[in-house]
This record gives structure tokens, C-alpha cells and sequence, in this order.
């Protein structure tokens, strides 16, 4: 393949994803809401702002209480509803641990699939900073493209069943239930309710893998209860 045929090639994709963007953006603006930030890049590539925030769990120290479920559907809905919280922790009663719990929490992905997804903008990186991806619930039509496109199982886009939209971990930027700050640079109400303290929060970018966002948060203290400390 010639440098000139292969140079048209990439022009072209870089077309179909500026349009594939766009067509995003300008469905955002025809439900009324601002635009939301984004990065271009060269050649016309549209871009969301990588998070500048993110969850690491302690797979071996989580008890499974699911205190961190409860505190995040408060905080966010004003209600304690397992349904609606924004990290799920799943229990496998036949399982060894630590496999047999596991903690389904959103990435905040560098190359976000719900993002891209959403055809309305409803879905984004924050108006106001830039710096997390939250869902406009006047802009979302319940459409659940988002829900599909995770590439995780369970999908770390939430569908709220009870009021019809999606809703995704915020890193607690927007709690109308809780007087904390929230957000990358305030506090996250799993962290603060875990009593396991087995959720930290980084703002440096993991590796985009499983293992990339768990973390050894476990002492001295914990090898004499008889817990692994590797």
C-alpha cells in the first residue's frame, strides 16, 4: 500500500470519528444543554478529557458488607436502594476467597465506550471542570446505548429503574444528599463509609486492565489476623 493511499485512509477515519462525535454533540445542543468539554486532537479527532480521578479496590480486604452501595445511593437518590447505586459488589456464596466476592465499580475509562455511545450528549465529560464524566439527566431519553456499550460485566452504567435514566459513578461530584465536596479533588462517600477502608482514590491514570485498579491497602495488622499482606 502506497503512503498516499494509506495517508487518505487515516484522513478518512479520522473523519468518520470527528462526524461520529459531532453528530453526538450536536444532538446535546438540540436537547437544550451546553456543549460538553472536549480535547481536539489532530487531523479533526474529537477527544473527551481523560478522568482525573480514580477508584482502586483491595480485592482481598473487602468484607462484602456493602456499605459502600448503601452510602452511594443515599448520597446520590436520598435513598438506601442496592438498585441504584453506582458500584456493585457482587457475592458468590460457593466461591474461595477472594474470589468469591468481587467489586464491580466503574474504570472512568480512558477511551470511555459509554461516552461514544451516547447518542445526545447526555453522557459526558463535566461542563463545568471537564474532569469526570457525569450523566445530564434532562438530556438523557432512556435510550440504554450507554448501558450496553460498557465494555464490563455488569455494565458500570447504571439503568435508575425507578425514575428512567442512566446514571454512572460521578466520583461523588454531584450528591444533592450529602454536604460533603465531592469530586476529584473532595471526598467519595464509599471511601468515607467503607469499614474495611478498603477503597483508595489516585488521580494518576491505572493501567487499563483488571488488575490495574487494585490495590494492597492491608499492614502488619492484617498478616496477624491471618490475611494475605502480598
Amino acid at each position: 500500500m502506497s503512503d498516499k493511499t494509506q495517508n487518505s485512509e487515516n484522513r478518512e477515519l479520522s473523519r468518520r470519528q470527528f462526524l461520529k462525535f459531532a453528530g453526538g454533540i450536536a444532538a446535546g445542543v438540540g436537547f437544550g444543554g451546553s456543549l460538553p468539554r472536549l480535547f481536539q486532537l489532530s487531523d479533526g479527532i474529537i477527544a473527551v478529557p481523560a478522568s482525573e480521578g480514580y477508584l482502586l479496590i483491595d480485592t482481598k480486604k473487602c468484607a462484602g458488607c456493602l456499605s459502600c452501595m448503601m452510602a452511594c445511593s443515599l448520597v446520590h437518590e436520598g435513598k438506601e436502594n442496592l438498585s441504584l447505586s453506582r458500584i456493585q459488589i457482587l457475592q458468590n456464596p460457593y466461591g474461595r476467597f477472594p474470589e468469591d466476592i468481587s467489586q464491580e465499580f466503574c474504570r472512568q475509562c480512558v477511551y470511555p465506550a459509554c461516552v461514544e455511545a451516547c447518542p445526545t450528549g447526555a453522557l459526558a465529560a463535566d461542563a463545568k471542570t471537564g474532569r469526570v464524566r457525569i450523566v445530564y439527566q434532562n438530556k438523557c431519553v432512556g435510550c440504554q446505548q450507554c448501558v450496553e456499550a460498557c465494555h464490563y460485566d455488569p455494565s458500570r452504567v447504571v439503568w435508575n429503574h425507578e425514575d428512567k435514566y442512566s446514571i454512572k459513578c460521578d466520583l461523588c461530584a454531584n450528591t444533592p444528599y450529602w454536604n460533603e465536596k465531592g469530586g476529584p479533588d473532595g471526598c467519595q462517600a464509599c471511601i468515607e463509609i467503607c469499614p474495611m477502608k478498603a477503597i483508595a482514590f489516585t488521580k494518576d491514570i491505572p493501567r487499563q486492565d483488571m488488575e490495574g485498579y487494585t490495590v494492597n491497602l492491608r499492614g502488619l495488622a492484617w498478616k496477624n489476623l491471618g490475611f494475605p499482606t502480598d
